[in-house]
């Protein structure tokens, strides 16, 4: 309309950098981090952030150069996700369950400039460095992060070392002073996702400043966030940046209660410790929860709101939660949707059904949080939407402001992904009459495994590997405390015998642990007249099987 001027008052490239800024001055004694005896303030917080961000620019990093980071839940990775983008720079967070090799492919698609590495995880970094030096690519800058309660390695020499960094030594060569490199287009990358290994080349994952606001925002909403809430970090935040609320919580000037290990008797003890309002984790960590002794369990000081997501919860699970005193929210989403994309907002008028009825309704996924513009069921070659009568079955896909920017390094991908103006999700659902979706399969044979996403591919190609193996397919199976577990069908070769223990150790020996079969059918496997694989008959079979944690003897 006439009389409108678009100018610097009125339009402000929106980025979460904002949240600790507003948090330190409102909110400047409050305790923003907490980890075992180690406290900060949000004044403090800040300063730290700046001072990492100061000495990252001194260490030559520039705009939009990537830096990694390898480490549990630590303070020191909540403050990378401030420092490192107010530096100008997009944080690469690495799932600490990978191995060396995984993690030297990661920084060498990435061209990260510099490594932080916790101490715990530091033989898993020299590994990768190993990898590296071995090829031509320029080694990143490591900086170890040391634990206050612990010895750093013996044998590391890090902080003797002029190629390497202590963090907290990098902190005080920052300058309060320094200039915030705020982004000059929002739509700028944040921060860098590498999805969990589904294919032997995981995809980088693009986030923006603009999506990373947005959907930290919407976090706190499904969350039912007020101010100053208390965050138990069971969710690892180098998962979707922890699932965006690594920012959200400083939005709401909040408490991050760190933990290095998610333990049952960890969670109780914390939430008793620190009054926890609210927390997440995959449904592993809410059967954690409800199959915890009573020597762990503790009275909860009021109801916390526990956020949770990958593997659809079990209704019992969910139900068990709810006993306890926990309220469950259950989200879905994926790395592409910033993490949470959906949520199964709770109604009134299902307060007066039964409680196994609730449970039902509430595992399933739900619609679109305020984030996201739109949700859909579609079938993936028409696009047409799937009707909502609770059968039909049709390709879950995402549009909206907190859908990735997309795939680094790969145009083709992310092209395929966005084809038709939807993100694809690959996963399968069907739409409720009231137009709530609930997940029934996968497009792809992806394993969710304590909330890891596992490749039947990549597992396969191991199985293969072995000097028995002729054929070989991997499919989920149902686990109690996982969600599910690689199961394998193996078929060998004429006149070869091995075990099923020897093929879960060739597996371990060549994979991350948890990607490997806990169990092994040896049989024939079913196939089509063009000779493919029935995995949907395997899956059947496995999931006959029943639990693997109520028939750990069964294989």
């Amino acid at each position: 309309m006439e009389g409108s001027i678009k100018c610097s008052a009125n339009c402000v490239p929106l980025t979460p950098i904002s949240f600790l800024e507003r948090a330190a001055l409102i909110y400047p004694d409050s305790v923003s981090v907490v980890h075992g005896d180690v406290k900060y303030t949000w004044k403090q917080t800040r300063q730290r952030c700046v001072r990492l961000a100061s000495a990252l620019s001194q260490l030559r990093i520039s705009r939009r150069d990537v830096v990694a980071v390898l480490a549990p839940n630590v303070p020191a990775i909540y403050e990378l996700h401030f420092g490192v983008p107010m530096a100008g720079a997009v944080l690469c967070t690495l799932n600490i369950r990978h191995d060396s090799p995984m993690v030297a492919m990661l920084l060498k698609h990435s061209e990260a400039k510099a490594l932080f590495v916790d101490y715990q995880f530091l033989h898993i970094a020299r590994g990768a460095l190993k990898i590296l030096s071995e090829t031509n690519n320029k080694l990143p800058r490591l900086v170890l992060i040391s634990d206050h309660d612990q010895q750093v390695p013996s044998g590391s020499n890090t902080k003797s070392t002029s190629a390497n960094l202590d963090y907290d030594s990098l902190l005080e060569m920052g300058k309060l002073d320094f200039e915030i490199r705020r982004p000059e287009d929002e739509w700028e990358p944040i921060s860098l996702n590498y999805t969990s290994g589904t294919t032997s080349s995981p995809k980088g994952v693009i986030f923006s400043h603009r999506g990373a606001y947005l959907n930290s925002l919407a976090a706190i909403l499904l969350n039912e966030m007020t101010s100053m809430p208390v965050y138990l970090w069971c969710v690892p935040m180098f998962h979707c940046n922890g699932w965006c609320l690594t920012w959200g919580i400083a939005a709401q000037g909040g408490t991050n209660v760190c933990i290095r290990n998610v333990t049952a008797g960890g969670i109780f003890s914390n939430i008793a410790k620190h009054k926890v309002t609210h927390m997440g984790g995959a449904p592993t960590v809410l059967n954690m929860i409800i199959n915890a002794p009573a020597s762990d369990r503790r009275r909860l000081p009021g109801k916390v709101v526990v956020m949770t997501g990958a593997a659809p919860p079990p209704p019992n699970v969910l139900y068990k939660m709810e006993e306890l005193g926990f309220r469950v929210i259950h989200s879905y989403g994926l790395t592409e949707t910033y993490g949470p994309g959906t949520v199964c907002t709770w109604k009134p008028e299902w307060d007066s059904l039964p409680r196994h009825e609730q449970a039902k309704i509430k595992s399933r996924q739900g619609l679109n949080h305020l984030g996201i513009e739109e949700v859909d069921v579609k079938d993936p070659v028409t696009m047409k939407s799937m009707p909502p009568d609770a059968k039909t079955i049709g390709e879950v896909m995402f549009r909206g402001n907190t859908v990735m920017n997309g795939y680094l390094k790969n145009l083709k991908a992310t092209e395929d992904a966005f084809k038709g103006g939807w993100f694809r999700s690959g996963d399968l659902a069907v739409r409720h009459p009231d137009g709530y979706i609930e997940l029934k399969d996968r497009l792809k044979d992806i394993i969710i495994s304590g909330g890891e996403n596992i490749s039947s591919i990549e597992v396969e190609s191991v199985l293969y590997s072995h000097p028995a193996v002729v054929e070989a397919a991997v499919v989920a199976r149902p686990d109690d405390h996982w969600g599910e577990t690689p199961c394998a069908f193996v078929k060998l070769k004429d006149g070869y015998r091995t075990s099923a223990d020897e093929i879960i150790k060739h597996c371990r020996d060549n994979l991350p642990h948890y990607m490997a079969p806990r169990t092994v059918i040896f049989e024939d496997l079913p196939k089509t007249s063009t000779g493919k694989t029935q995995k949907y008959v395997l899956r059947e079979k496995a999931k006959a099987l029943g639990s693997i944690s109520k028939n750990k003897s069964k294989l």
